[in-house]
């Protein structure tokens, strides 16, 4: 764990409140991923505290049982929303405004969530939705509305997002 806060310090020098907000949340998942267990118990409220400061001050609602990888990178982290099903690989960079989430089944429940790639650059303003899974190394333009699988290394954007280019 504190290698992970290490490194996602390293990535957000400088930003004191994605700092707090990403220290809080690696601490906070220890406890939010061992679900019912004694751990989750003693955890409920380091939960509730971290819920209240980060998703309802801050406005980044980065649920505790989100898996994410290592150096998580948050530019102008407001209005930021990942459903908890999504996974977020390594050297993730999101800008403000970003929605990543599931889409509604017909009988009400949550669908499956999106899988972020190794590397990836998202801009701001974003919608990822669905199950769909976005390559290592892709970068998604601001104001995008990703709904399909995007291939690594290739650049995407706009309403639905488009590729535009294949980076090297």
């Amino acid at each position: 764990m504190l290698n992970y806060i290490f490194q996602d310090a390293s990535r957000n020098k400088g930003n004191i409140k994605i700092i707090l907000t990403l220290a809080l949340f690696r601490i906070t998942h220890c406890f939010a991923k061992r679900k019912r267990s004694l751990l989750w118990y003693f955890g409920i409220p380091i939960m509730i505290f971290y819920r209240l400061l980060v998703e309802d001050l801050l406005c980044v609602e980065l649920r505790a049982a989100t898996k994410v990888g290592k150096g998580l990178k948050i530019e102008h982290g407001f209005a930021l929303v990942i459903n908890d099903q999504s996974i977020l690989g390594k050297n993730v960079h999101l800008r403000h405004s970003t929605t990543i989430g599931c889409k509604m089944m017909d009988d009400g429940s949550q669908g499956p969530s999106p899988y972020i790639g190794n590397n990836v650059e998202i801009g701001s303003n974003t919608v990822i939705l669905g199950d769909i899974r976005i390559g290592d190394n892709a970068k998604i333009g601001a104001g995008s509305v990703v709904i399909h699988d995007v291939e690594p290394n290739t650049v995407v954007v706009g309403n639905p997002a488009k590729a535009i280019k294949r980076l090297k």
